[in-house]
């Protein structure tokens, strides 16, 4: 990758970040906490979908400390809709870990911030950059993308020796004085202009004139990227089982996928109604009504869930529920029950109201 074309990009990338720059809410003010939050949700979430929960999640956790006491299921539900759960956990890890080695606050020392439990190379980048002015590189996927065009790199950007080598290129070239402005300006131009695909909008872009791929007809096939493995697929049955009053909700396991989180009961395979009034009545559970609820899908990072859904009416639901069940009226779940957005097709049956659609709901109910 040549060192002189990313040195020669500095200048113009300033310049158009200066007057193209988004604004986010949480550039307004880059306190490191802040800027920490944002860069977590943002992994494997669209900028426009992290905003609400932003918002909310600074609200109700404004700082280091009330991250770190937080009861867990209220932090689940703060992260519900936003997926990849373990992000938050982590989060309140590293938040426990700032309380006793310094203070309550994210050090200013990038190395320090690379020790901290789910804080890796461009997380710690990002914060030491922008909020400490530190001039270390921040490398996401945006950002490989631009230099993997600009400077026609032929390395599979999937590999950790890829990433590792633009951010040593990078750390030569990344201005003293703006180390965060530079680092957001190659995010905003990856997001906004050198797009995936097919659609990079090159003559928007102020490195056009700089970009081997564009000057050869060459930027269609630039980054490189090994294609990713098939998904395995699961098949489920998801039992949405209510009384009319209250509903079935049973807690996921510790561990694994989706650990420690609240789903409809549900049983592998696809089942037909007899099989899934069995499956009920194996609950312990009186069925009088089922109806079909529309088929669902769900995509996690290996493995996507193809879901058949029955609405069943049964008898009164009291006392507590066997097989780790619970028996809950749906309006607590918008306060007390975090439910993973796998199963937001079943719970908008119950108008249980999940990710963005639930912190609309709670602004409309405030």
């Amino acid at each position: 990758m040549e060192t002189s074309i990313l040195k020669d990009m500095v200048k113009p990338l300033l310049d158009w970040y200066d007057l193209h720059a988004r604004s986010l809410p949480w550039r307004e003010n880059p306190l490191p906490y802040y800027v920490w939050v944002s860069e977590i949700m943002l992994q494997q979430t669209r900028v426009e979908a992290v905003k609400p929960f932003f918002q909310r999640f600074i609200e109700r956790l404004p700082d280091i400390k009330a991250l770190a006491e937080c009861p867990t299921e209220q932090l689940l539900k703060l992260w519900e809709g936003l997926g990849y759960y373990n992000r938050v956990r982590n989060m309140q890890k590293a938040a426990a870990a700032v309380m006793e080695r310094h203070g309550g606050k994210l050090p200013a020392d990038h190395g320090a911030l690379l020790r901290l439990p789910g804080i890796g190379s461009y997380t710690a980048g990002a914060i030491a950059s922008i909020s400490f002015g530190i001039p270390v590189p921040a490398v996401d996927g945006n950002v490989l993308r631009v230099t993997g065009r600009l400077c026609e790199n032929e390395g599979d950007i999937g590999k950790q020796s890829v990433r590792r080598e633009v951010e040593a290129l990078l750390q030569n070239v990344i201005p003293v004085s703006a180390p965060g402005k530079f680092n957001q300006a190659l995010m905003d131009l990856g997001a906004m202009v050198c797009l995936p695909g097919g659609a990079p909008k090159c003559r928007e872009c102020p490195l056009e004139k700089l970009c081997q791929a564009r000057q050869h007809g060459r930027e269609r096939e630039f980054p490189v990227k090994a294609p990713k493995k098939p998904k395995r697929e699961e098949k489920h049955t998801v039992l949405v089982i209510r009384d009319g009053k209250k509903t079935v909700l049973r807690r996921r396991p510790g561990r694994g996928l989706l650990a420690g989180l609240y789903e409809f009961p549900n049983v592998p395979g696809h089942l037909g109604q007899a099989e899934a009034l069995e499956a009920v009545k194996g609950f312990g559970l009186s069925p009088v009504r089922i109806t079909p609820l529309e088929d669902a899908k769900h995509i996690f990072s290996h493995v996507e869930w193809q879901m058949k859904g029955w609405m069943v009416l049964v008898e009164e639901l009291e006392g507590e529920g066997a097989q780790g069940m619970f028996f809950v009226e749906p309006a607590r779940t918008r306060r007390e029950f975090p439910i993973p957005s796998a199963f937001a097709a079943y719970a908008s049956a119950l108008s249980i109201k999940i990710g963005q659609e639930g912190i609309r709901n709670e602004g409309e109910t405030a």
